[in-house]
Order: structure tokens, then C-alpha cells, then sequence
């Protein structure tokens, strides 16, 4: 627009000057000058078009997060475009933080606090300031394939890196109100799958998931009224229109976590593992979202129970307040995907 008002007032003076300095060729220089004003007006147009198209609903009174997936390639496979994207939307909408679903380094996760990933695949691709906030991560089933202690370790010395235990909480006010808290359960969920202990492929077989389950249960229960969101995070989705909708994998999580999600009214499971963006909503009334395209996309399908699906490469950008939680799907682009505003359901039995 500044370029168009600009443009006007250049128009309109050089109409002035040749009118009496060039009447001959007036006429011809006045079409010219309307053809370029012609077209300038049609691009600037389409732009403010793209971005009314792609306008970022923005909360700043929110709690804002990030939730991203599968991502650690040393910045292939669009990890690097999709980190700009992140740091954009997070610079707009103010995030407080960064959810990371896990698969967190590929192939087989770290060695050490001090392997050389945690530098080309973190450190030198998520730059943008707006992503110096604290990192809450899961592990995923290749986080397994070296040293899972080792993303532990890194907490100590990252600022940003905060993963004291492989599954852990969060309590965070809503704009300061103790009264008006949001839960975050942050599972493992490599150990609840039996195949995976299997062979020496993955470091699960010291893991008690029975001690996890029993924690997440008295978690979920906390009878507190001040908590008013429930979300739980683990790597692999319960449900799913991906390639593994029937999977061991799958299923085995399934039977271990849904229980406990129905039981406790949990809001909302929120995932990664497929590499594409989903939102699916049970019969039960508990959403799932999976955001596991910060580095890959993989083919997905619509199932009955299925809000929004999409091979995309991605992240999901979550506004929770008092009454509601709203949730955007976000590409590599800008373009938002789709968007769903959760109210908040009645904790009545």
C-alpha cells in the first residue's frame, strides 16, 4: 500500500510537469503510467488477498504453545523451513513455550549430551528468538535407538532444553490465576509397546510401566478445582489415519492410556509419530491431534472419526484460556490449514 500511495503522488506531479512541458507526448506517457498503476494495484491486491488468507488468530492473554513432532535431520526434509514458519508464528502470537511430540533426532536418537546433533539439528536451526523459550519434549521410538538419559542430560545444560525425567508435569497458570491452571502430562510411550522390547534395538527393557501408568493415574486424578485443562503429550498416537492405523504400535498404546484418558476427562492427547497433521475426535468426546510433520510427511487418510487430515509439512499452534482452547494447523508456508476452538467441557460425572 505504501507503494501505491507512493506511486499516486509520483503520478500525479509528472501529470502536472508534462503537461506543460511535453503536451506531444503527454497522452502516450499518461497511458503508460496507468498500465504500471493498473497492474501494481492487481499485485498489491493479490497480497493483501494471501494475507488475509493466511491470518494467525492472535491471544497474546492466551497460553500459547507449540506443538511439533519428528523433526531432528540435521535441517533436510523441510526441518529448516519449517523452523522459520515456527519462528514467525511464534514471534506473532507470543508462545510461551515449544511442545515436541519426539522422534526428536533421527536415525537412532543421541549418544551423549555432547553429540554434535544436538548442535546441527537443535541449536543451529531453531534460531529465531521466539523459540529461546522453554522445550518440553517427549522421547519417540528412535530417541531410543542411542541414549535416551542423554536428552535428560542436556537439560542441564541447555536453557531452553527442559526434560528433567522421561515422563514428567506441568502445572502453568493462566495469566498468573492459581485458581485457573493447565495441566501438562508429558508420557513415554516407546516402553508400553511390546515389540520394542524385543531384541536390543531399543534401550526400553530397565523402564517400569507400571510405576508410569500408576503415576500418570494419580496425575490425572487430582481432584484440585483450580485445574480446568487437562492435556497429556506422548510420542506414538492412540488413534490415527496414517499408515499404522491398525498397528501394534498403536494399539498397544490404545489399551494403556485410553482408560485413563476417558476415566479423568482428559481435553485433549496430543501426539506425533505419523509424519502429518491430524485431528481426531472419539466417541468418547477426547481429541487427539498428531503434529508429527516438522520434518517429514507421510500419507494419511480421513477416518470416520476424523476432523482434519493432511499430508503437510507442519505444526499445530495451541491459545488456551478460561473458556476455550483454540487450535491452528500451520505449513511450512504460513497457510493456516485448518482451525477448531475447543469449549471447555463440564468436569460433572
Amino acid at each position: 500500500m505504501h507503494f501505491k500511495n507512493s506511486f499516486l503522488r509520483l503520478k500525479h506531479k509528472t501529470f502536472y510537469r508534462l503537461k506543460f512541458l511535453a503536451p506531444m507526448r503527454y497522452s502516450k506517457i499518461k497511458t503508460f503510467l496507468s498500465l504500471i498503476l493498473t497492474i501494481s494495484t492487481f499485485f498489491a491486491q493479490a497480497q493483501n488477498a494471501k494475507l488475509s488468507a493466511n491470518n494467525l488468530k492472535v491471544d497474546p492473554s492466551a497460553l500459547n504453545f507449540i506443538l511439533m513432532g519428528d523433526w531432528g535431520r540435521n535441517g533436510a526434509d523441510h526441518q529448516k523451513e519449517v523452523a522459520a514458519q515456527m519462528g514467525k508464528t511464534a514471534s506473532a502470537a507470543s508462545v510461551d513455550f515449544i511442545v515436541s511430540a519426539g522422534d526428536n533426532f533421527y536415525p537412532l536418537g543421541v549418544v551423549s549430551e555432547h553429540d554434535p546433533l544436538w548442535k546441527y539439528s537443535f541449536e543451529d536451526i531453531y534460531t529465531d528468538f521466539s523459540l529461546q523459550w522453554n522445550w518440553y519434549p517427549v522421547l519417540g521410538n528412535h530417541d531410543y535407538g542411542s541414549n535416551p538419559e542423554a536428552q535428560i542430560a542436556y537439560s542441564k545444560i541447555s536453557r531452553r532444553w527442559q526434560m528433567p525425567s522421561r515422563y514428567y508435569s506441568k502445572v502453568i497458570n493462566l495469566n498468573g490465576d492459581t485458581t485457573q491452571q493447565v495441566l501438562l502430562a508429558f508420557i513415554d510411550t516407546t516402553p508400553l509397546i511390546k515389540n520394542y522390547h524385543s531384541g536390543s534395538g531399543h534401550k526400553v527393557h530397565d523402564q517400569d510401566t507400571t510405576a508410569q501408568k500408576l503415576w500418570l493415574k494419580n496425575l490425572l486424578a487430582n481432584p484440585s478445582p483450580n485445574i480446568k485443562w487437562k492435556f497429556v503429550v506422548g510420542h506414538h498416537p492412540i488413534y490415527t489415519g496414517g499408515g499404522r492405523s491398525e498397528s501394534h504400535d498403536t494399539k498397544s498404546v490404545r489399551s494403556s492410556i485410553e482408560p485413563l484418558l476417558e476415566k479423568y476427562k482428559v481435553d485433549a492427547y496430543l501426539a506425533g509419530h505419523e509424519h502429518s497433521l491430524q485431528h481426531i475426535v472419539t466417541a468418547a468426546n477426547i481429541n487427539h491431534f498428531i503434529s508429527g510433520a516438522a520434518s517429514e510427511r507421510t500419507p494419511v487418510k480421513m477416518l470416520p472419526t476424523s476432523k482434519f487430515a493432511q499430508s503437510e509439512y507442519g505444526f499445530m499452534l495451541f491459545s488456551v484460556t478460561q473458556s476455550s482452547t483454540l487450535v491452528q494447523v500451520i505449513d511450512f508456508n504460513g497457510n493456516i490449514l485448518y482451525t477448531v476452538s475447543l469449549p471447555k467441557k463440564s468436569k460433572l460425572k
